[in-house]
C-alpha cells in the first residue's frame, strides 16, 4: 500500500527539520493540516548525534529573527551567544575594520551556537508541535531508493520498500543529495585546495562577545564567541574556524595540543591573550558546489542539496535558511489561492526569487576566498586599503553589514 502525503522532505538533519518545522501548522483548503513524511538516514530520534555534530554554526540576525518567528529561540537564548562586535584585520599589515551592533541598530550582530544544541532543539519543538497536530511522519532509518516523476504526484520507494506519494518533494538531503542525482542535475564544483580546521578553545582573556576574522598568509583565522554552559572551566570559550592549505590542516591536527596552542597563538596574534584549552579538531575539505538547477518536476532543492559554500564570511547555513523561508512562503501562498503546491510555476518562481541571493553571497565569499588568500604585492596593498576604506566609508559598511546579517 503506498502512504499519501502532501510534502515529502528528504533529509532530517538541519534544513529538513527546519523545513519541516516551518511548514508543520500549515493548512489545505480544507482546514486541515498539511501531512508531511520526513525520510532520514540516521536514526536521529534516537540518537540526534548522528546528524547533529559538534561543529559550530554562525547564526545571522535574519536568521535568529526566522527562528524566533517559528518558536524555535525561546530553546536556544541561553545557548546561542550573541555576535555584538566583529574585528576584521589582516595578519602583519596596516588594514583593519571594525563592525559595532550599536552603530546598525541592533542588540547583536549574529548569533553563535553549536549544531547539536540547534539540532535538538529543532527535534523537540517537532516533537511538542506533532503531539499537538499529529501530522508529520519520520521514515528512518531508511532511505529513498527510486523516484518516479508522475504528471500530478511524485511516487518514492524507500530501502524498506516502503512506497510513498506526495504532491511535492522538498531535497533537504545535503551535499551528496540522492533527490538531485534522480533528477539527473547538474552541479558546478570547484575545489578551493584549502581545509577548514575546526575546534572549540579556552582563551585567557574574555571575548567579549567580539568575533574575530583574522586573515594570514596560509588562510583566514575566524575566532567566534561561545557561551559557557558546556564549558569545564571558567576561561572564555570561542570556535575556531583556521582554513589551511590540506596538507597543513592535517599537520596541524596530528600536533600535540600544547604545540598546538603554540602554532594557533603565533597565527592568530595576542588578542585573546593565552590559548588555556583546545578541544577535538576536525578537518573539512573545503568545495563550491552550486547545483544548475533548483527546481524539477514537483521537486526542489533546499541549503546544501543546492550550495555549499566557503565558510570564510559564515554564510552557508544562513543561505539555507532563507531557502527554508522562502519555500515556505511559496507553499503558504498556493494554500491560500486554492493553487496545487508543487505546480511547476510556483517552483520557478522559487528558483527566480532565490537566484540573487545565490550569486550575492557566492560572490561575497568567492571574492573575499580569491583577495586574502593571495600574496601578490598588489594585491595585499589593495585589500588593505580596501579595509581602511570600508572602515570609514559608512555606505560601503552598511551595505555589507546587511548581507552578512541576512537582509
Amino acid at each position: 500500500m503506498t502512504k499519501q502525503f502532501d510534502i515529502i522532505i528528504s533529509g532530517g538533519g538541519l534544513s529538513g527539520a527546519l523545513m519541516a518545522l516551518s511548514l508543520i501548522d500549515c493548512k489545505n483548503e480544507k482546514g486541515q493540516p498539511l501531512s508531511i513524511g520526513i525520510v532520514e538516514a540516521n536514526p536521529v530520534l534516537n540518537d540526534p548525534s548522528l546528524n547533529f555534530d559538534d561543529r559550530v554554526l554562525a547564526l545571522s540576525h535574519g536568521t535568529a529573527t526566522y527562528l524566533n518567528s517559528l518558536g524555535l529561540w525561546q530553546q536556544l537564548k541561553k545557548v546561542a551567544e550573541p555576535i555584538k562586535n566583529i574585528h576584521i584585520s589582516d595578519r602583519g599589515f596596516y588594514g583593519k575594520a571594525r563592525l559595532y551592533a550599536d552603530n546598525h541598530q541592533v542588540n547583536a550582530l549574529g548569533f553563535v551556537v553549536e549544531m547539536s544544541l540547534l539540532g535538538q532543539a529543532l527535534l523537540f519543538c517537532l516533537k511538542e508541535k506533532n503531539k499537538l497536530i499529529g501530522n508529520l511522519t519520520w521514515f528512518t532509518p531508511d532511505k529513498i531508493s527510486d523516484i518516479t516523476w508522475q504528471e500530478k504526484h511524485v511516487e518514492i520507494t524507500l530501502n524498506s520498500e516502503t512506497k510513498l506519494n506526495a504532491k511535492l518533494l522538498l531535497a533537504c538531503d545535503g551535499v551528496h543529495s540522492a533527490c538531485r542525482k534522480f533528477a539527473n542535475i547538474s552541479v558546478q564544483e570547484s575545489d578551493y585546495e584549502q581545509s577548514a580546521l575546526i575546534a572549540n578553545v579556552c582563551t585567557a582573556i574574555p571575548h567579549d562577545n567580539l568575533a574575530f576574522e583574522r586573515f594570514t598568509e596560509t588562510g583566514p583565522i575566524a575566532m567566534l564567541p561561545l557561551s559557557k554552559q558546556s564549558s569545564a572551566t571558567n576561561d572564555s570559550r570561542c570556535s575556531l574556524v583556521w582554513t589551511l592549505p590540506p596538507e597543513q590542516a592535517n599537520k596541524m591536527q596530528a600536533l600535540s595540543d600544547k604545540q598546538f596552542q603554540t602554532e594557533l597563538e603565533c597565527a592568530f596574534g595576542g588578542w585573546l591573550g593565552a590559548i588555556t584549552h583546545v578541544g577535538k579538531r576536525d578537518v573539512f575539505p573545503l568545495k563550491l558546489l552550486m547545483a544548475d538547477e533548483q527546481v524539477y518536476h514537483r521537486m526542489a532543492l533546499i541549503g546544501n542539496a543546492s550550495h555549499t559554500i566557503h565558510p570564510i564570511a559564515g554564510q552557508g547555513f544562513n543561505l539555507g535558511v532563507r531557502d527554508v523561508n522562502q519555500m515556505a512562503e511559496l507553499i503558504k501562498t498556493s494554500l491560500n489561492n486554492n493553487q496545487d503546491i508543487g505546480q511547476f510555476s510556483a517552483l520557478t518562481k522559487y528558483a527566480s526569487q532565490r537566484k540573487l541571493d545565490h550569486q550575492q553571497v557566492i560572490g561575497l565569499t568567492d571574492s573575499l576566498v580569491t583577495l586574502f588568500s593571495n600574496k601578490l604585492p598588489p594585491l595585499v596593498v589593495g585589500r588593505n586599503l580596501g579595509l581602511k576604506v570600508m572602515n570609514y566609508l559608512s555606505p560601503l559598511k552598511n551595505a555589507l553589514v546587511r548581507k552578512t546579517m541576512g537582509y
